[in-house]
């Protein structure tokens, strides 16, 4: 806890651009998958990667935001809503995947191994680029104003103790 005033809620925090640059890995390792899924098993192949890469990117996109979106409204719900959230999409990837199989379509118009391909190609780029995307954005863990800097203000911070203030601390 500290005793500086809330950052302005308009303020971006940064996190949007991660999810963005991830995204975009996904999207070309996925397009890389598939070309590779055409080459070696044809369209079968091509189409397996394109559908299992396209549910991950989907359901880590959509995972991210609403995680995102949670933290920016009731932060300190944001773990239960993360957990809660990998439930419902660990379920709905194991519903899509059961929804392809009994349909017919993996076999005969996608190919089972380069879904899984797909799959995990496109969770390992995820990874990988939130990672490093995250490493590089230098978020603040603590949104606040230095002293001497323009937005600072004059006057001490409202929660600053009275002993803070005689000792001349911050």
């Amino acid at each position: 806890m500290t005793t500086t005033v809330r950052p302005d809620p308009g303020r971006r925090r940064g996190t949007t651009p991660v999810l963005v640059v991830a995204g975009v890995c996904v999207a070309v390792s996925v397009a890389v998958t598939a070309f590779a899924g055409g080459l070696v098993a044809g369209s079968t192949g091509a189409l397996g990667a394109l559908v299992g890469g396209s549910i991950a990117l989907c359901f880590f996109m959509f995972g991210s935001l609403v995680v995102e979106s949670a933290t920016r409204m009731a932060p300190q719900t944001a773990i239960v809503v993360a957990l809660m959230t990998y439930t419902l999409q660990v379920a709905l990837v194991a519903a899509a995947f059961a929804l392809l199989t009994s349909t017919g379509a993996v076999g005969t118009t996608l190919s089972g191994g380069w879904i899984a391909g797909g799959v995990i190609v496109a969770t390992v780029t995820w990874t990988l680029a939130q990672l490093v995307a995250s490493a590089r954005a230098r978020i603040p863990a603590y949104d606040i104003d230095l002293p001497g800097s323009p937005e600072a203000s004059s006057e001490p911070p409202s929660g600053a103790s009275s002993k803070a203030r005689e000792v001349g601390a911050p």
